[in-house]
C-alpha cells in the first residue's frame, strides 16, 4: 500500500501530465476521467462520485454530496474547471474531509494557464 505522501506526489505529477497534454478549457468531467485513468494506470484504486452522507447526531442525511475522486480510500480530490477558485471551493473540500474523517485532500482547478496555480493541498488535522 502506498503512503499518503506517495499518493500526493503521483496525483500532482498526473495533474501536470494531463494539463500539459490537454491544457485548460475542457469540462470538469473530462479531467476527472483522465485523472481516474492516469492514477489507475499508476496502480492506485480510484473511486469516482463517492456518496458522502451528512451525519447529524443519530441521523444520516443523503444531501447529494459526492467526492469527485477518492484515491486508495485516503485522499479526496475535488476537481474544478472554473475561471478562479473561490473560498467556497476550499470550504467544500474541508467539509468533505471532516465528514469523511480523512486527513488529506486536493482542490484542483484545471482551467488555469499554469496548473501549479490550480493545485491546492488541504489537510484536516482533526479528522
Amino acid at each position: 500500500m502506498k503512503s499518503i505522501e506517495e499518493i500526493a506526489t503521483e496525483l500532482v505529477d498526473s495533474s501536470f501530465k494531463i494539463h500539459k497534454e490537454l491544457g485548460p478549457g475542457l469540462l470538469e468531467s473530462a479531467y476527472e476521467t483522465c485523472l481516474d485513468y492516469e492514477l489507475t494506470k499508476r496502480g492506485f484504486t480510484v473511486e469516482r462520485k463517492v456518496p458522502q452522507p451528512l451525519i447529524y447526531e443519530e441521523i444520516a442525511i443523503d444531501a447529494g454530496y459526492r467526492l469527485d475522486l477518492l484515491i486508495n480510500g485516503l485522499v479526496i480530490i475535488e476537481l474544478k474547471a472554473v475561471e478562479q477558485l473561490a473560498p467556497i471551493h476550499t470550504a467544500q473540500l474541508l467539509t468533505y474531509l471532516k465528514l469523511s474523517k480523512r486527513t488529506l485532500g486536493f482542490l484542483i482547478n484545471f482551467n488555469t494557464p499554469l496548473i501549479k496555480h490550480g493545485i491546492k493541498r488541504i489537510a484536516n488535522n482533526h479528522p
